[in-house]
């Protein structure tokens, strides 16, 4: 079994990045995020990684639904 890699490490990077954004900080689940992203990656194509989560945030901000809904329905046409 694998560690999980310490991302803590890159908070000051994300907490400038929210800040520069005008993103609350508490919006971003890192480990939801991350795990979207490395699912895609290893169900469909790596390149697909960034571009499912740039469409996560997107159909967020558009109030297609929470999270999870987004996320599961994302997984879902990976899987297809």
């Amino acid at each position: 079994m694998t560690d999980k890699e310490d991302l803590s490490v890159h908070d000051p990077w994300i907490d400038a990045v929210c800040a520069a954004l005008d993103v609350p900080r508490t919006a971003l689940d890192v480990d939801a995020v991350l795990g979207l992203a490395g699912r895609v990656a290893h169900r469909v194509a790596r390149p697909m990684a960034p571009l499912s989560t740039f469409l996560a945030g997107y159909a967020l901000a558009a109030g297609a639904g929470s999270l999870d809904e987004v996320r599961t329905r994302i997984l879902n046409v990976a899987a297809d």
